[in-house]
């Protein structure tokens, strides 16, 4: 066995004496009862234990930092508790009601007995007292009930009371497309939560689909409202959605149509993948632009429209074929779907905005199929990006396209009744307020949100609010009317709220609105009656020149209408020949001004008198110009005055009635 060495022995017994000297353990004693009992703090007077004063040295070894960047939240700050209440216990019982108060002596179940018992109170005059005192109560119960009506309305004459304050939205939130992808994707689509303004689902797409990467994100998403920092749900097709929609009788039930022209169904209950989606085969060909939920009674039922001229119909329990179709053709010409139109209280109409700048009314359930396309509204210069009814009057309709947004009659299909101004800007997406028939929205390329309110004035916007710098592509409100949510193509959904101004509807707002589209209906109708009248006029007039036609080709010639080139002659001729009019009367005061001015009258007159007056000769200096000529000879030996011409400019007709005036005096 080794031995240690002499120095190992040394630090071994150092370290022996160092453990002996330190107290290993402490042994602290308290009783068992004071176990677990809280600490108890008392109150004291502060103290201070350091006090540094400020070093005016160290100041100048400080750095200004300039600009300062702050992080600011804008999500409001909500707290979580959580508390653990107490349980409380139920328990439910029977009770048995029966016919009390009668003395032990009286059976109830005895006629007789009660009778008796009755009279004998009756007789008593406690009873009598009781009865006296309790009826005046009673009595002034009644009268006071029959004094005052509980339920009468004290402002039911009265107006309602309208905010005059100057119509205004405010910026409350932005939703950002969560997707970090160096290529912006499109608001393509929104739609608002039916149960309330708690969610919007909002859909991302490239419009320009050439430009479209082929790794780019899918996703669109649904956010809450009250939280704003990242979206409740995100959902995920095969291809990006240009449309989305939510199903008005069961909220968790969401419709989209895809790029690819594949429709797909969502429940917010299973997750973020379809539920199911249409095959290739069955499905459209082109990207689908607008799908919109039928007022079915199963809720079930949707139709969607592409740029591919189909109009189908889909029920999502089966949504891997549509169950009917409608190919849009006017006039032989095959049209591409780019809005689409559905009013719940018109289950059989709808209408279709295409690209060509017309707008299709349909009917579905019409016998002949080549009349289910009753009617076209042509007007615009351009696709018809947005479509939708008044949802007051449903006679009405809005169409945006090109510079301008129109309101038509379904009635009245040669031009629309009613049109804003021509914009400097591209507008690309419209929709009505839900509460007031009058106020309707419309965005523009320059990314401005353009708030019509007919009430306050038609010429103009009511409010122009200038929401980014990039455009604006998609524009939804709720069906509270209280915020409006505008989607841009940059990916951001900014959500306004809306001034009282131009929420609340005043009490007389939709019989004014109702009596406005109708006198421009007429107007429009009278107008286009004249313009028929004198089209008329004019082609009597020149084919009666050329030759006399006989009555079956005259009458052949009025009843056909007149084509685009005619009527673009018509109008051609009709701005020439008010162009050529305001010539001649242009010439006309050219040459009266060119006129020369008359010849002025030589006034002779001989004054034969030794002397006038000073104010005579000062008034007739004033009032023409005199000029001396020589004295005429002596004659007779009567002495005469200077002779005198008076130039005057005279009236021509007073110089050629008269001639040449002279006088003597």
């Amino acid at each position: 066995e080794a031995r240690p060495s002499r120095g190992n022995s040394v630090a071994t017994r150092q370290a022996r004496s160092f453990l002996l000297k330190m107290e290993i353990v402490y042994v602290y004693t308290k009783k068992r009862a004071e176990f677990g009992r809280q600490c108890n703090f008392g109150d004291r007077q502060a103290e201070l234990h350091a006090d540094i004063s400020p070093d005016e040295a160290l100041a100048s070894q400080f750095i200004d930092k300039n600009p300062c960047d702050t992080a600011i939240q804008n999500a409001p700050e909500m707290s979580e508790h959580e508390v653990n209440t107490m349980r409380f216990e139920t328990e439910s019982r029977g009770m048995n009601h029966v016919e009390g108060g009668w003395p032990k002596d009286v059976n109830p179940n005895e006629v007789e007995q009660t009778i008796r018992f009755r009279k004998k109170v009756e007789k008593d005059e406690g009873y009598i007292q009781t009865v006296v005192r309790l009826g005046e109560a009673m009595e002034h119960c009644i009268k006071q009930n029959n004094a005052v009506d509980i339920y009468e309305e004290y402002f039911d004459g009265f107006s309602d009371v309208v905010s005059n304050d100057p119509p205004s939205a405010q910026t409350i939130n932005v939703f950002r497309d969560p997707n970090e992808a160096t290529f912006k994707r499109n608001v393509s689509s929104i739609s608002w939560h039916p149960d309330g303004a708690r969610k919007v689902a909002v859909s991302h797409a490239v419009m320009e689909f050439q430009r479209a990467p082929s790794s780019i994100c899918t996703h669109s998403y649904i956010w809450n409202l009250e939280k704003p920092n990242k979206p409740e749900l995100v959902l995920k097709p095969i291809s990006p959605l240009v449309c989305l929609e939510y199903n008005v009788k069961d909220s968790h039930v969401l419709v989209g149509g895809c790029y690819n022209g594949l429709i797909g169904f969502w429940d917010t209950r299973k997750g973020s993948q379809p539920v199911e989606m249409s095959s290739i085969d069955n499905s459209h060909q082109d990207p689908v632009y607008k799908v919109r939920f039928l007022a079915s009674k199963s809720g079930t039922e949707c139709m969607s429209t592409s740029t591919d001229g189909r109009v189908l119909w889909w029920d999502i329990r089966k949504i891997s074929e549509p169950t009917d179709s409608l190919n849009l053709e006017w006039n032989g010409q095959k049209l591409g779907g780019v809005s689409l139109e559905f009013e719940p209280t018109m289950p059989t109409k709808f209408m279709v905005g295409t690209e060509q700048r017309t707008v299709l009314l349909c009917n579905r359930k019409s016998k002949n199929p080549n009349e289910r396309i009753s009617a076209a509204y042509s007007d615009h210069m351009g696709c018809v990006y947005a479509l939708e009814r008044n949802p007051t009057y449903q006679k009405y309709f809005l169409t945006v396209s090109d510079w301008q947004a129109r309101i038509w009659a379904e009635d009245f299909k040669e031009t629309a009744i009613m049109w804003t101004k021509y914009h400097n800007s591209y507008i690309t997406d419209g929709c009505w307020h839900r509460q007031r028939p009058g106020v309707f929205f419309t965005t523009q390329w320059d990314g401005t949100l353009d708030i019509w309110d007919f009430v306050f004035k038609q010429k103009e916007a009511a409010l122009t609010v200038k929401v980014c710098d990039e455009p604006l592509s998609a524009v939804r409100v709720p069906e509270s009317g209280r915020y409006v949510a505008v989607g841009s193509n940059q990916g951001t959904v900014t959500l306004l709220e809306l001034s009282d101004g131009l929420t609340e509807p005043s009490s007389h707002e939709k019989g004014m609105i109702s009596n406005m589209f109708e006198r421009e209906l007429r107007r429009e109708k009278t107008l286009e009656t004249k313009y028929r009248e004198m089209r008329m006029k004019d082609r009597a007039k020149s084919s009666a020149a050329k030759q006399a036609p006989t009555p079956d080709e005259q009458s052949t010639e009025f009843g056909a209408m007149e084509t685009a080139d005619e009527l673009i002659e018509e109008s051609t001729r009709t701005f020439w020949d008010i162009v050529g009019q305001q010539r001649k009367e242009r010439d006309q005061k050219k040459q009266k001004k060119a006129e020369p001015e008359p010849p002025k009258k030589r006034v002779s007159v001989t004054v034969i008198s030794d002397q006038i007056p000073e104010e005579q000769t000062a008034s007739q200096e004033a009032e023409s110009s005199l000029t001396a000529q020589p004295n005429i000879p002596e004659s007779n030996g009567v002495e005469t005055a200077p002779h005198t011409e008076v130039e005057s400019a005279a009236p021509p007709e007073t110089a050629a009635d008269d001639g040449e005036l002279s006088g003597l005096v």
